[in-house]
C-alpha cells in the first residue's frame, strides 16, 4: 500500500527540485556498526547472521519516513512498508536477485527469506517473479571489510530505492564491526536522516541478548 507526498507543502521542496536537475542526485557514505551482540545471538540461536542483522536493518529504515519515499515519474509515493530485495548467491557463484517482505516478527521475516532463498537456489532466473519500489536492493560481501564502496547505477534519475551493501566483520579491541555502505537519492534523503539510520540501527542491533 502506499499514499503520495504533497509536494507543495513539503518543507524539503526546494531541495527536492534542486537535486532532481543534478544528472546524478545520489550521495553514499560507509559507516561501521557494532554486531557484538546480533553475531553471537545469531550463533547461539542457529540463524543467518545476514537475516539477523538484515531484519534490525529494516526495522531502523521502517522507522523513518523519508526511507519510505519514491519517486514515481512527477510525484512521490510513500510506501506504508519497506521490504528487501537482496542478492542471494548460487552454488555455481551467480547469484540471483530475490524479494522477500518484512515483517517485525522476525519468524515470519526469517519464512519469507527462506522461501525465496529456496527459489532462488533451484532456479536460473535473475529477477524474482514479485517486486515492488518499496523495498531496499541490499547485497552482503562478507569476504572484505571495506571503508569505500560504489554500486552500479542505471543513469536514471528518478532511481530512489536505496542500496546497502554489508561487508565482512572484523574484530578491534574487543568489538565486531561490520561496514555499512548506503547509497540513496538526495532529492528525498539528506544527511540528518541517515545518521537517523545508522543510530536506530545500531539500537536495534544492542537489543539482542
Amino acid at each position: 500500500m502506499k499514499k503520495y507526498l504533497d509536494i507543495d507543502s513539503w518543507n524539503r521542496k526546494d531541495l527536492y527540485h534542486h537535486f532532481r536537475t543534478l544528472a546524478d542526485p545520489t550521495f553514499a557514505l560507509v559507516v561501521n556498526v557494532e554486531v557484538n551482540k546480533a553475531y553471537d545471538h545469531a550463533k547461539k540461536q542457529g540463524r543467518s547472521f545476514f537475516v539477523t542483522y538484515l531484519h534490525a536493518c529494516l526495522k531502523a529504515l521502517n522507522s523513518i519516513e523519508n526511507f519510505k519515499y519514491r519517486i514515481e515519474e512527477d510525484k512521490i509515493a510513500i510506501y506504508d512498508t519497506i521490504h528487501a530485495s537482496a542478492t542471494i548467491l548460487r552454488s555455481d557463484k551467480t547469484f540471483g536477485f530475490s524479494f522477500f517482505h518484512f515483517s517485525e516478527d522476525f519468524e515470519v521475516f526469517n519464512q519469507n527469506f527462506l522461501k525465496e532463498k529456496e527459489r532462488v537456489l533451484t532456479t536460473t532466473d535473475l529477477f524474482p517473479p514479485e517486486y515492488s519500489l518499496g523495498c531496499i536492493h541490499c547485497s552482503a560481501i562478507p569476504w572484505a571489510h571495506f571503508t569505500s564502496h560504489k554500486e552500479p547505477v542505471s543513469g536514471d534519475k528518478n532511481a530512489s530505492v536505496p542500496q546497502l551493501a554489508f561487508g565482512k566483520v572484523k574484530e578491534e579491541q574487543g568489538k565486531k564491526l561490520m561496514p555499512v555502505a548506503i547509497n540513496i537519492n538526495h532529492a528525498l534523503v539528506d544527511g540528518y536522516h541517515v545518521g537517523q539510520f545508522f543510530e536506530k540501527f545500531q539500537n536495534e542491533l544492542n537489543k539482542f541478548n
